[in-house]
C-alpha cells in the first residue's frame, strides 16, 4: 500500500493511526477526520499539520505517517543506510556524522525494523519459491564464547535473499585448558544454548520460505541437523546435498548462498573474520542483516561488473526498477498492517536477549515503530 508523501497542502491521512480504531484498516477510503491546526519544530518542514479522528478522538499529525516520526535528527537515516552496508562500524558512523554512538544504535534499530516490514510487505502476493538454497552463517555476539548461527535462505537462480533466523551455539573447536574452564564457568552461570536450536530454527526458516507448498527442492551442505529439520516439514522436500569442502565457484550448486555469505562479510563490519566491531548483541546483528537484505534484494544489481544488472527483485518481477533510498524511506509502514514471521516478530520487538548482558531493552512503544 503506497501512502502519498506528506507535507503538501492537499495531503490527507489515508487511515487512522490508532490500531484500536475501526478506521485503522481503511486504506485510503473516506473516513471522519478534521484538521486541528499546526505545530512548529526546528527541522524542516518546520510547520506540521495536526489532525484528529472523529471516531476514536485520537490526535496525530503528518509526522505520524513519516519514517522520521519522533526523530530529532531526521536527516541521518538516508546516510546511515549506505554507511551500514558500506562496512562501517557504529562508532565510525557516529564519528563521521558527529553524533553520539547511541544515536546511531537507535537509528539502525529503527531502520532494521522498517526494512523487515518493507520486505514482508513486498513478499505479500509475490511468486512462490520452488528451489531454495539454505546455509548457516556463523558469527558471534559479545565474545567468542557466545557463537551464533544466522540461517539464510536464497532463491535458486535469482539470488533473492528471502528470510533469515538465528540460533545460539555452544563454543566449539580447539581450545586451551584455560578456555575450557572459562566456558564451563560461563555455562554454569548463564546456562547452555538449546542443543536443538539449529534444528528448530532451520525448520522455521523453511516453513516461512516455502509457505505451505506441497513440494520443493532444497539445496544445502552436508550439515547433519538439516535432515532432521526437513522431516518436520509438511512440504515434501527433494534434498540435494553438496559437500561443504567442495570448491565454491559458480559451478557449485550452493553458489547463491555462498555469494551471500561473501557479501555479508564484505559489507558488514560486525562479521569480518578479524574485527573489533563484532555485534555485542545478536539482536543488533539481526537488525543490520535486515538492512542488508533490503539492499541486496531491491537496490543492488545481481552482478557487480555488469552495468545495469537487474536486482534480484527485478528478476522475480516484484519491481520494474531498482529501489532508491528516498523511496524506501518515503512513508512509514505500520506494524499492525504487516504480519511478521515468529523470529522477525521477536526481532521487531527486540525480545532476543544476550545471555552475557543483563540489561536487554525491548521495543514496547505502542505508537512508535
Amino acid at each position: 500500500m503506497a501512502i502519498p508523501k506528506p507535507h503538501t497542502k492537499s495531503w490527507a491521512p489515508p487511515f487512522c493511526p490508532n490500531p484500536k480504531c475501526q478506521h485503522h484498516n481503511n486504506f485510503g477510503g473516506p473516513w471522519p477526520f478534521k484538521r486541528i491546526g499546526f505545530y512548529t519544530r526546528f527541522t524542516k518542514p518546520c510547520r506540521i499539520q495536526r489532525f484528529t479522528c472523529k471516531s476514536c478522538k485520537r490526535s496525530f499529525s503528518t509526522q505520524t505517517f513519516s519514517t522520521t516520526y519522533w526523530q530529532k535528527r531526521p536527516d541521518l537515516d538516508a546516510r546511515i543506510i549506505m554507511k551500514t552496508i558500506g562496512c562501517m562500524a557504529n562508532r565510525q558512523i557516529a564519528k563521521d556524522l558527529k553524533v553520539a554512538p547511541e544515536t546511531i544504535n537507535r537509528h539502525i534499530a529503527r531502520l532494521g525494523r522498517h526494512c523487515m516490514l518493507y520486505h514482508q510487505q513486498m513478499m505479500q502476493g509475490s511468486p512462490p519459491v520452488r528451489e531454495v538454497v539454505v546455509d548457516g552463517f556463523e558469527s558471534f555476539e559479545f565474545s567468542q564464547y557466545f557463537p551464533i548461527h544466522h540461517h539464510v535462505a536464497v532463491e535458486k537462480g535469482t539470488d533473492f535473499f528471502i528470510y533469515f533466523t538465528d540460533s545460539e551455539l555452544r563454543r566449539k573447536g580447539r581450545m586451551t585448558e584455560a578456555q575450557k574452564r572459562r566456558r564451563q564457568k560461563l555455562e554454569m552461570e548463564l546456562g547452555k544454548p538449546d542443543p536443538k536450536a539449529i534444528e528448530m530454527d532451520m525448520q522455521e526458516l523453511l516453513e516461512v520460505v516455502l509457505r505451505g507448498q506441497p513440494t520443493a527442492t532444497v539445496f544445502s551442505d552436508d550439515h547433519p541437523t538439516y535432515r532432521r529439520s526437513f522431516k518436520r516439514l509438511k512440504t515434501q522436500i527433494e534434498h540435494r546435498i553438496t559437500p561443504g569442502k567442495a570448491h565454491r565457484d559458480k559451478n557449485n550448486s550452493l553458489w547463491e548462498v555462498n555469494l551471500l555469505d561473501l557479501l555479508i562479510r564484505h559489507c558488514n563490519a560486525n562479521h569480518k573474520r578479524e574485527t573489533i566491531a563484532w555485534s555485542k548483541r545478536r539482536q543488533a546483528s539481526a537488525e543490520r542483516l535486515a538492512i542488508l537484505l533490503v539492499w541486496r534484494n531491491y537496490m543492488k544489481g545481481r552482478r557487480e561488473k555488469v552495468r545495469g544488472s537487474p536486482t534480484p527483485a527485478m528478476v522475480r518481477r516484484m519491481r520494474s526498477n531498482p529501489l532508491g533510498i528516498e523511496e524506501l524511506l518515503r512513508h512509514r509502514i505500520f506494524r499492525t498492517h504487516c504480519e511478521l514471521p515468529p523470529s522477525w516478530s521477536n526481532y521487531y520487538e527486540r525480545k532476543v536477549e544476550t545471555r552475557a548482558i543483563m540489561r536487554n531493552r525491548n521495543h514496547e512503544l505502542k505508537m512508535a515503530y
